[in-house]
């Protein structure tokens, strides 16, 4: 009987045993898949972060290269050029009037003043607009671009001379009553020509031969 009690109590020890090491194997399994688990979940979360914390962040700005100055080229083709005529009024003919009265005097004296105002303050910002540019740029590239524009505008300025000698001449003519007519033929140049060209001392067959001469002359 006692060995019988010490085997049943031997059975019921392993039995408890086996049951605890069961136990304890389930616990572990348990406890690594829930550490599994948080470890994933940490990472999904230390990424998220990381993706929120790289979009946030702003660009990084690259080094903008060197503004180069623009060329006094395109500032000058940008604006109007002085030696087109300015605005005005086309002057309106009347049936039966005289050509070259008074009033048409008026009109065109106003023209060749307005126009050559506006060549003089032309003149007057280009020579201001030189000595502020007028710079020694260490680069050889920029010295030679800024003198090849400041070439073009004094080749401008000197054209623009030349003009404004003509508009005194033909203010000059207006004086004396010759202004508006062809100094080859006599005829009338007329008005929408005299308009479009305040200048032109010559009809328009007369320019037209003049400009054919000079190009045969010159084939």
């Amino acid at each position: 009987m006692a060995v019988a009690k010490k085997k049943t109590a031997q059975k019921k020890s392993v039995t408890k045993k086996a049951v605890a090491k069961k136990k304890t194997a389930k616990t572990k399994s348990a406890a690594k898949k829930t550490t599994k688990k948080e470890t994933v979940k940490k990472t999904a979360k230390k990424k998220a972060v990381a993706k929120k914390a790289a979009a946030g962040k702003p660009a990084a700005k690259k080094k903008a290269a060197p503004k180069k100055k623009a060329p006094a080229k395109k500032a000058q083709a940008a604006k109007k050029s002085a030696m087109e005529v300015g605005a005005f009024t086309p002057y309106e003919e009347k049936r039966g009037e005289e050509y070259m009265n008074a009033e048409q005097i008026a009109h065109f004296r106003t023209i060749l003043e307005n126009w050559k105002r506006e060549l003089l303050e032309e003149m007057e910002r280009t020579v201001h607009h030189m000595q502020d540019e007028a710079a020694n740029f260490p680069d050889p590239n920029d010295r030679a671009s800024q003198e090849s524009d400041f070439a073009l505008e004094l080749r401008t300025r000197d054209r623009e001379r030349k003009l404004i000698k003509k508009i005194d001449e033909s203010l000059q003519l207006l004086d004396t009553g010759d202004y508006g007519y062809c100094e080859v033929c006599g005829v009338e140049i007329g008005i929408r020509r005299l308009e479009a060209r305040p200048t032109a001392t010559l009809c328009i067959d007369c320019k037209t031969l003049d400009e054919i001469r000079e190009k045969q002359s010159w084939g």
